[in-house]
């Protein structure tokens, strides 16, 4: 055994080989800890952040000018919660941006929900801070992460609050069960509070009971009858977020499978090319050891002791190179899923190394054993040179073509060892699959996101109406799919009547008008204002639609929308009344098609429309219904006036901006008010681009790593020819020519190869991705391999076998004449 450990002992003075082998099963292990702490954390990621964050099954907001503190805290008795926390003092409030990293001042947010809260902890909905500090002193906030472009240090003013107070984001927070937008002090919330405005008090419960729908509506009655009448402005369940989260993670998991799938695969391959490489170079080696008298299991229990060494060095590393790495990652993965910020599990960190040796010693095992098993003359002779006339048809054949001499003895390099030479293929058509898959994903997905903004048209966005104080506090319209708004999935902000004419209650400016006299004046201050090239209105109404078991929301268009229709999947956008375009998900849940009929129900009249296009529509859970304002008109069903907007496209060379500023002169005293569009930005969408960008790097430089081993072993065993090239006066330049031109027809062949495997993955995971969804897939987002795409990515297997030749090549250059002579 002695003489067994000697042998392996040896093994690190070959640094090269060593460091190689090490670096290569780092990366390997860390793209295999990624890779499989992604695949986990993509596993039912609501449930186990709503159990971390002790999150809230059921959120209820009260009126504060209608009930005190202690007899709303009295409700979780009254409703048999095992937990409950609160009451925290909200109040909703529309910000204005003062400062900011990524958005400029003076723009109006979104109403948002404010709670009180003293610190993040307590025995419901635990906070997760995600950046930043938690709120402390007077003129600080905690915003909600992922739920709107601030960033700590930004500075936000409340102009409906007594002072117009300004407040620094400090921090940015999630809550499983999204319970408010933003969060500050107690002191602080209760300063924001005006005169007229009691604010509203929120609690926030947990049941022993709450998996359905019918048991949290019981649990809500429970605590509805531990008030006085109407003193409950809402109630919203944990269900809704649970659904609408399991939804985003669903999309996830086909893209994240796929890369996972690679990284693991290719981990094993560049794991076994390295080892096997490294001990079949050293045939000859093997032979000297038979000669002294080594038996076939000292050898093969030797070169296998030799591999582990690097090996367990390289795994040791990647654990810990692959936890540092999924911190980013995960950390996006969180916000795109809404959860608790997640780590890499434990059982990764140990499992994912033990598997990498378990490879290293299998690939290890074969050609050592192999090696082991030869006559000792013949590992003498194998390992010395090239099997006889190995590659000398080739090095003829291409040596009459036209091309200078180092160039034709690269090209013919790969001929002398096919078995590693398509090691080389392998490892890099991976590579280019995953870059190929990375790419077309990341276009996808760029077109998706615009698709998804279409339903926002227009450079700017004007309302009739200015919403006042009601419970929980001064407001502006609430956006289309947010809690509150049109399209969105409920919260606790307290209802906003509808009808309501401007002026009174609302604004407190301008006298008594009718919806109708706000709606004209409006569209006057529109067409009056320079810079205005054209507009629509959408607005919308809740009704029945056959096949449906809930309401749908209605967006009833009037003018000409076509230049804001939405990116149709199949069909066409309507161009009249008794027409309908529906998303994906509305035609599974009523198995309806387009071209089919569908009958529109409200207080007893129905109508009967024809379906006429498929749309790229999320919102409503994807069931919403788009048609012409004359449908809704023709089944006797009134828009809401509140809900309607104004989509406006500017002249050319007007500034939103400016038209925004000056439009607002003259709705403001009207009660309306006007915003710059910034679109929709999907916190999906963008975590799924951080992912791809970092996975298929990821894959690059591992499949890189597998060609630099590959060419460091061949040119270390072609080193004696090598010199004698040198000898006949090959310059060094013309070296680092052989060598790189030595991998010219292996990476080509991979691009060749891995390209199309790319975009036949692709093809197959994005419609998996929008199934999971519940939409299609428009196919021009999917078909989004151009050629001029296609030539470039075939070229990256070229890219990727030169960059991971390029330093051996650079070490046979500078390799001295005599040295390479000497060396056998």
């Amino acid at each position: 055994m002695s003489g067994v450990g000697s042998v392996v002992r040896a093994g690190g003075r070959r640094r090269v080989q060593s460091v190689v082998m090490a670096l290569t099963t780092m990366l390997a292990v860390s793209a295999s800890v990624l890779a499989a702490g992604l695949l986990d954390a993509s596993r039912a990621p609501f449930d186990r952040g709503f159990a971390k964050q002790q999150g809230a099954h059921l959120t209820a907001t009260f009126d504060a000018g209608a009930v005190t503190a202690d007899t709303v805290a009295a409700t979780a008795k009254a409703a048999g919660a095992t937990a409950s926390a609160g009451p925290f003092r909200t109040v909703s409030l529309r910000p204005t941006t003062v400062s900011g990293s990524r958005i400029p001042p003076g723009l109006q947010l979104p109403p948002a929900i404010l709670a009180g809260r003293a610190d993040p902890g307590g025995p419901v909905d635990r906070l997760d801070l995600t950046a930043g500090r938690w709120a402390t002193a007077a003129g600080e906030i905690v915003w909600a992460a992922g739920r709107s472009p601030l960033e700590v240090g930004d500075r936000l003013t409340f102009t409906d609050s007594p002072g117009s107070p300004t407040l620094t984001v400090v921090g940015l927070a999630r809550s499983v069960g999204t319970s408010a937008e933003a969060w500050t002090t107690p002191d602080q919330l209760t300063s924001l509070l005006s005169g007229d405005v009691k604010g509203g008090f929120q609690m926030l419960y947990r049941f022993a009971d709450a998996t359905t729908d019918a048991q949290l509506t019981a649990h809500r009655a429970a605590v509805a009858g531990a008030v006085p009448a109407d003193a409950m402005t809402g109630a919203a369940s944990y269900l809704t977020v649970k659904r609408d989260a399991e939804r985003r993670a669903a999309t996830f998991v086909p893209f994240v499978v796929a890369f996972g799938v690679l990284g693991l695969c290719m981990s094993v391959l560049i794991i076994g090319v390295v080892v096997s490489g490294s001990v079949g170079a050293a045939t000859r080696r093997i032979g000297i050891l038979k000669a002294v008298g080594f038996t076939p299991a000292q050898v093969t229990r030797a070169y296998i002791g030799q591999a582990l060494i690097p090996a367990t060095v390289g795994a040791a590393l990647g654990v810990l190179l692959g936890n540092l790495a999924a911190v980013p990652v995960l950390a996006d993965e969180s916000d795109a899923f809404g959860t608790a910020s997640m780590t890499v599990a434990p059982w990764v960190s140990v499992v994912v190394p033990l598997v990498a040796l378990a490879a290293v010693v299998l690939t290890a095992f074969v050609p050592a054993l192999r090696a082991g098993r030869l006559r000792t003359v013949t590992a003498l002779a194998v390992g010395r040179t090239p099997a006889s006339g190995r590659g000398r048809t080739a090095r003829r054949l291409l040596g009459r073509l036209p091309l200078p001499r180092p160039v034709s003895l690269g090209l013919a390099n790969p001929f002398t060892s096919p078995s590693r030479s398509a090691t080389i293929v392998a490892a890099v058509a991976l590579g280019a699959l995953g870059v190929t898959f990375g790419v077309g994903l990341a276009t996808s997905l760029a077109g998706i996101q615009e698709g998804l903004n279409r339903r926002t048209a227009g450079a700017v966005v004007a309302h009739a109406f200015t919403f006042g104080p009601g419970p929980g506090g001064p407001a502006g319209p609430p956006a289309p799919g947010q809690p509150g708004g049109p399209g969105g999935s409920g919260g606790p902000s307290a209802p906003v009547s509808a009808g309501q004419p401007a002026g009174q209650g609302q604004n407190g400016k301008g006298g008594p008008q009718t919806d109708a006299e706000a709606l004209g004046k409006v569209r006057a201050a529109i067409d009056a204002q320079p810079g205005t090239r054209r507009w629509f209105t959408t607005g919308h109404a809740e009704i029945g639609v056959s096949g449906l078991t809930t309401p749908a929301d209605v967006v009833a268009f009037t003018g000409d929308s076509s230049w804001g229709a939405y990116k149709m999947i199949s069909g066409k956008w309507f161009d009249g009344p008794g027409q309908i375009v529906v998303p994906t998900a509305f035609l599974r849940a009523t198995g309806l098609k387009v071209g089919d009929t569908a009958t529109l129900t409200d207080a007893g009249r129905s109508l009967k429309v024809r379906i006429v296009g498929e749309s790229l529509d999320l919102s409503d859970d994807g069931r919403g219904v788009v048609t012409d304002a004359a449908t809704l008109t023709a089944l006797g069903t009134v828009v809401e006036p509140e809900s309607v907007e104004f989509h406006i496209d500017l002249d050319p060379g007007a500034t939103a901006k400016s038209y925004v500023d000056a439009l607002n002169k003259v709705l403001e005293p009207l009660g309306g008010g006007a915003d710059v569009n910034v679109g929709e930005i999907s916190e999906t969408v963008v975590a799924m681009d951080t992912l791809a960008a970092t996975l298929t790097l990821m894959l690059v430089v591992v499949a890189g790593m597998g060609v630099l081993n590959t060419v460091v072993l061949d040119t270390r065993e072609r080193v004696h020819d090598l010199g004698v090239f040198k000898a006949l006066g090959m310059s060094p330049r013309q070296t680092v020519t052989m060598v790189l031109t030595s991998v010219t027809g292996t990476g080509l062949l991979a691009g060749a190869i891995g390209v199309p495997l790319g975009i036949v993955l692709h093809h197959a995971v994005l419609p998996a991705m929008g199934r999971a969804a519940n939409t299609g897939i428009p196919s021009s987002y999917i078909e989004v391999y151009a050629p001029l795409l296609v030539l470039p990515l075939v070229f990256g297997g070229l890219v990727i076998a030169a960059a991971g030749a390029l330093l051996p090549a650079g070490w046979a250059a500078k390799t001295r004449t005599a040295t390479a002579l000497r060396t056998e």
